[in-house]
């Protein structure tokens, strides 16, 4: 009986002595890799969690405020998910006053902005039809763009003013049509000939100044610009392009997302046959409209554009739908951020503690920490569990999908760990889920910042602490 006991003991002993070895171990294999030089004139934060044992298995700077950058869209899309829902549908409206006589609409049209971020070219046809159904092919009046939901900041606070025309600062609208940019479609024609250009979609809306010509070596450098300078949608593309090189494309973001959405209806007008002649505008519906057509968009489409891609347009559409949500019409920034605030202190942080200004991460102007990051992660994971499947199929899949398409290949990470990306200029994170090879679950959030080298090398080091973790015995 006695070495049975005996026996017991040892048994008992060596279950809960390996596993803090084992954290011991995992300790002492990141700190070799914070240890490098790089982080002599940069800085990290690190939080590591064990969801199954409720240990913290690693922490570093964990309370330093830090740029969180595209991270921050953690933040954005689960308020989104516990403020809006999962079924909140994003909607565009078009209205009519006046009334309809024949096939002659004497009237105007509004199109009201409902904060769609995925609203495209293609989609117009939904709300053409029901001019069609209407059986109008004549506009006797002007078409007005209701973007009243909405303030009329068209860039988040602190954001940069050397970003335009980049596609990741797209100029804000309620109104949106093609992630608010346009595509210039390139390719090489005769040796010393200008290269053939188009825009998609192709439109009146922009001049096209091509001066680009095709090159006899086997080199390119093609640049496509807008005069952004004089906040104008001319299209500059200048440079050269190998005889040899395949088509390509590059975009730019479109200054007055609105009225581009006005011009593109227009032209969408005139292709199905419905004449105008009025004027292109924004006004405040009143409440004579009547209802003639809608496109809806649901949250979760959103969501999965919002952190897969890193979209900055879907996460202030997000940011803007909350705060139309609770604090009407015209939404704010400001007033969506408080909304985050919320989850925050359900998280049990004080949301005092930390500076959150947009709802992308763009702005230079936020600060938090990776402690926080991870706080919502573990809230999320333990009391959102209806919610949580949602949140976490929309986050990249390491060497599978989204910004991580490229990352961890080859390790115990692919196609398991699950986490949002985050650059700007001087900063790259990475927070999200990975199951250890002891088939635990773990959350973590690693930011790096302060850095003046090339991005590539800040995302080595957050990769070979994510392959520590897949491996985690």
């Amino acid at each position: 009986m006695k070495n049975c006991l005996t026996f017991i003991l040892i048994f008992f002993c060596t279950l809960t002595a390996f596993p803090q070895e084992n954290i011991k171990l995992l300790q002492k294999e990141i700190n070799k890799v914070i240890s490098d030089p790089f982080f002599n004139s940069s800085q990290i934060g690190v939080d590591i969690f064990d969801l199954r044992t409720h240990k913290t298995l690693f922490q570093r700077n964990e309370k330093l405020l830090f740029r969180p950058a595209s991270n921050l869209k953690i933040l954005t899309s689960i308020s989104g998910l516990l403020f809006l829902g999962p079924d909140y549908e994003f909607i565009t409206s078009l209205y009519h006053t006046g009334h309809i006589r024949g096939d002659t609409l004497y009237g105007d049209l509004y199109i009201a902005g409902g904060f769609d971020p995925l609203f495209s070219t293609g989609d117009l046809d939904t709300l053409i039809v029901g001019l069609q159904q209407a059986g109008i092919k004549n506009i006797a009046g002007n078409i007005y763009a209701d973007v009243s939901a909405k303030d009329s900041l068209f860039w988040g606070a602190g954001w940069m003013w050397d970003d335009d025309p980049s596609t990741d600062a797209p100029y804000l609208s309620s109104l949106n049509i093609n992630e608010n940019s346009v595509k210039a479609a390139f390719a090489p024609s005769l040796v010393d000939s200008l290269i053939k250009i188009n825009l998609i979609p192709e439109s009146d809306y922009f001049d096209l100044v091509n001066t680009a010509v095709t090159a006899g070596g086997d080199s390119s450098k093609v640049k496509v610009d807008r005069d952004w300078l004089d906040r104008k949608n001319k299209i500059i593309v200048s440079g050269y392009l190998s005889y040899e090189a395949l088509p390509d494309t590059e975009a730019v973001n479109v200054y007055n997302p609105t009225f581009y959405f006005l011009n593109l209806f227009k032209e969408n007008l005139f292709r199905n046959n419905i004449s105008f002649n009025g004027k292109l505008d924004t006004l405040t519906l009143n409440k004579t409209g009547k209802l003639i057509g809608l496109y809806k968009r649901s949250f979760t489409d959103v969501l999965l554009q919002m952190e897969k891609k890193s979209d900055n347009l879907a996460a202030e559409m997000t940011l803007y739908a909350l705060a139309e949500k609770y604090y009407g019409k015209p939404a704010s920034a400001k007033n969506g951020v408080k909304m985050i605030d919320s989850l925050i202190t359900l998280a049990g942080f004080d949301p005092a503690n930390y500076r959150i200004v947009d709802g992308s991460g763009v702005s230079h102007y936020n600060l938090i920490s990776s402690e926080l990051i991870l706080g919502v992660l573990k809230y999320f994971y333990y009391h959102q569990i209806q919610l949580f499947d949602l949140f976490y199929k929309s986050l990249p899949a390491a060497g599978v999908d989204g910004t991580l398409d490229k990352r961890m290949i080859g390790t115990r990470a692919e196609n398991n760990l699950h986490a949002k990306t985050g650059t700007i200029s001087g900063v790259s994170c990475l927070s999200g889920y990975v199951k250890a090879r002891n088939e635990h679950n773990l959350a973590f959030s690693i930011m790096v910042q302060n850095y003046v080298t090339r991005t590539k090398e800040a995302v080595k080091f957050i990769d070979r602490i994510c392959k520590l973790l897949a491996d985690y015995k």
